[in-house]
């Protein structure tokens, strides 16, 4: 089902997406989601903000593309070092200190990554 809004004329494009799609729509929005509570809490560190913020809006912009059908394929691509770049940072910036929501959002980006990978090969 194609969906259009009336005032811009965007119309996402989600007829041709499978399951897999979606489980990859709701990880990449719930670390996005995450990451933009991240950048808020720790607004008084500038520079962590900042990291927070655009890996966050990355994220969402995944999702975005996705729906939109916008360049699906090179955003499959630019996702998966995008998101696994993250998990050695964090464990860096973290260690040995993980708290519960770290580790979580690092289980739903592992597995983000295996989504990305099996889309991008399935669509290559």
């Amino acid at each position: 089902m194609s969906t259009e809004t009336a005032s811009e004329g965007l119309a996402l494009h989600t007829e041709t997406m499978t399951g897999l799609h979606w489980l990859g729509i709701a990880l990449a929005a719930i670390t996005g989601v995450i990451h933009l509570w991240l950048a808020y809490a720790f607004s008084s560190e500038t520079g962590m903000a900042v990291a927070f913020l655009i890996a966050g809006v990355g994220f969402l912009g995944g999702v975005a593309a996705v729906l939109f059908d916008y360049r699906r394929h090179l955003f499959y691509v630019l996702g998966i070092p995008f998101t696994a770049g993250q998990i050695p940072l964090w464990y860096v910036a973290n260690a040995p200190d993980f708290g519960a929501t770290g580790i979580a959002d690092k289980v739903v980006q592992v597995v983000l990554v295996v989504v990305l990978v099996v889309l991008y090969r399935r669509e290559s």
